[in-house]
Parts: C-alpha cells; sequence; structure tokens
C-alpha cells in the first residue's frame, strides 16, 4: 500500500534535518571519515508495519545519499527485514541516519499499534471503523495521519475547519441551553449542506437532546462499553438514521468490547502515543 496522498513538504523535510545537524557533524569532521563511500541501513527489530519510509528517503537524498531500496508505508514487516538502504558519502549518510531512525521508530511503532487495533475491532465487528483524532503534539500531524493510515485507520478530524463538533465548552456558549442550540443549527443548516454535524455527549439524555437538535453524528465521550450496551438500541429505535461514535479512553486491551456495543466506529488518541519500533542501524564502508 502506497501512501502518498498525505503531503510533507520540502521545508518540513529541511526543518529535521536542520534540527539535528544544522551546522557541523563534529565526530564526522574529527574522524575524517566524511568522503568514506559508504551503505548505511535502517531494518526493523521485531515484527512492524512500514510508515514514513517515504520520508525518511526523502532526508537521505536531501543530504546526499542515493536510496537503493524502500519499502512503501503500510507494508507489514517480520524481524530483521529492510526498511531503507541507501550509498553515498558517509557524510552525508551519517547526517540522515538520527533523523530517519527518529522518523521510523515512531512511525513504524504507531502503524503497528494501529494495525493491531484495528484488527482486533474487525474481528469483534468488521463494520465498526478506527478512526483517531488531532489529539497529538503540535507539528506531528502529517508523520501521526500517515501512520495511523498505514496501520488501517482513517482520521477522524483533521482540523477545525472540517466538520462541525459540538463539544460541551461550545454549548456552554450558546444562549438557550439545548433548544437555543436546535434554534441555531436549524438557522445554519444550508450552509451545512455538505457537512456533517456531530454533537458530544456523556448520557443517553444528551445523545436524545442532541438528535432532536438536529445532529447527524452522536459521539458518546467516555462511556463504558456496558454503558453503550444499553443506549445504542434505545437511541437507534428513535433515530435509526444517526451515527454513533464511542470515544475516550479507548485503548488495544478494550477496543474490541467497544467495537462490539453497537456503535459505528472508535475515536481514539491513544495509538498516538504507541512505543516506538526498534529500528537498528548498520553502515559500513564500500
Amino acid at each position: 500500500m502506497t501512501l502518498h496522498s498525505v503531503f510533507f513538504d520540502q521545508a518540513s523535510i529541511d526543518a529535521w534535518i536542520a534540527e539535528d545537524a544544522p551546522l557541523l557533524d563534529l565526530t564526522t569532521h574529527l574522524l575524517a571519515v566524511g568522503n568514506t563511500q559508504a551503505r548505511i541501513e535502517w531494518r526493523v527489530r521485531g515484527a512492524s508495519v512500514a510508515a514514513c519510509t517515504e520520508e525518511a528517503a526523502r532526508v537521505v537524498q536531501t543530504c546526499g545519499g542515493q536510496v537503493e531500496q524502500v519499502v512503501a508505508s503500510g507494508t507489514p514487516l517480520a524481524d530483521g527485514e529492510l526498511l531503507l538502504c541507501a550509498t553515498g558519502a558517509a557524510s552525508g549518510l551519517l547526517r540522515a541516519w538520527k533523523v530517519a531512525q527518529n522518523l521510523l521508530e515512531y512511525a513504524c511503532g504507531v502503524a503497528h499499534a494501529t494495525q493491531r487495533m484495528v484488527q482486533a475491532v474487525q474481528a469483534a465487528n468488521p463494520r465498526v471503523a478506527v478512526l483517531t483524532t488531532r489529539k497529538h503534539a503540535p507539528g506531528l500531524r502529517r508523520i501521526a495521519l500517515k501512520a495511523t493510515l498505514a496501520g488501517g485507520a482513517f482520521p477522524h478530524r483533521l482540523g477545525v475547519g472540517e466538520t462541525v463538533l459540538v463539544f460541551g465548552q461550545h454549548r456552554a456558549l450558546v444562549e438557550g441551553g439545548w433548544p437555543g442550540l436546535a434554534v441555531r443549527l436549524h438557522h445554519v443548516a444550508p450552509a451545512l449542506a455538505e457537512k456533517k454535524c456531530v454533537i458530544e455527549a456523556h448520557s443517553l439524555e444528551e445523545a436524545l437532546q442532541a438528535a432532536a437538535a438536529g445532529t447527524d453524528v452522536v459521539q458518546f465521550d467516555k462511556a463504558t462499553p456496558q454503558e453503550l450496551r444499553c443506549w445504542c438500541p434505545a437511541l437507534r429505535v428513535q433515530h435509526p438514521a444517526l451515527g454513533v461514535l464511542a470515544a475516550g479512553g479507548i485503548r488495544l486491551d478494550n477496543a474490541a468490547d467497544y467495537a462490539a456495543t453497537g456503535v459505528d466506529a472508535l475515536v481514539t488518541s491513544s495509538l498516538h502515543h504507541a512505543p516506538p519500533a526498534d529500528v537498528s542501524v548498520r553502515v559500513a564502508a564500500l
């Protein structure tokens, strides 16, 4: 699976390199090995899923290396399998070394965790999707997005301009409570002709109020699987076309339980904090 639809501009690649090696690689300079022609390989230790390998290759190329082989993002990997290899002057390869390794360890770790969650969810209910949030450290959006896509998940919301998602923090500012929100949503309905409206709820009562206000989707926050098993049937009896999401506290160890509750998708942030993959790096003179 190729994932070229996630865009990384050259300025981002340049910034990653400049952060680690902006002026001088002192060790390479003092050992006088920069002109040595060399080969470098990045390999996984343990099973994993390739992610952001194409961007790691661009790091190498920007540093002057010639990429010989790169495994496509989304490819399942066994212990010891190659992610990326390149040749060129040691000065460039060593400059790219840690930047590419750090990128691959984070991205492959997230992709592998995502794959495992998606597999667990599909085993419980193949019609339930895994959606990942925008709750990650600033600056990581493209990497986190590509890594979770590589593992088989989909984005929940890439930015605040993408969908209408009404949280309790918004409702606190709308005059008139739920009736006031309903009036406002009805007033702006023509502007939402191509958009979905999602409202967060913490109980069945709030979900029914959200549906009455005109939402397309209810997003239950931090509800337990036991609660959702009771709430989903009751909600669908009255609003059969309503979309239902579960969000908050969803992890690999409980994702299957949530998938079996009757919701349409699981919204999770936990995958962004997955343990990194273990990526080994070997450099040898040619």
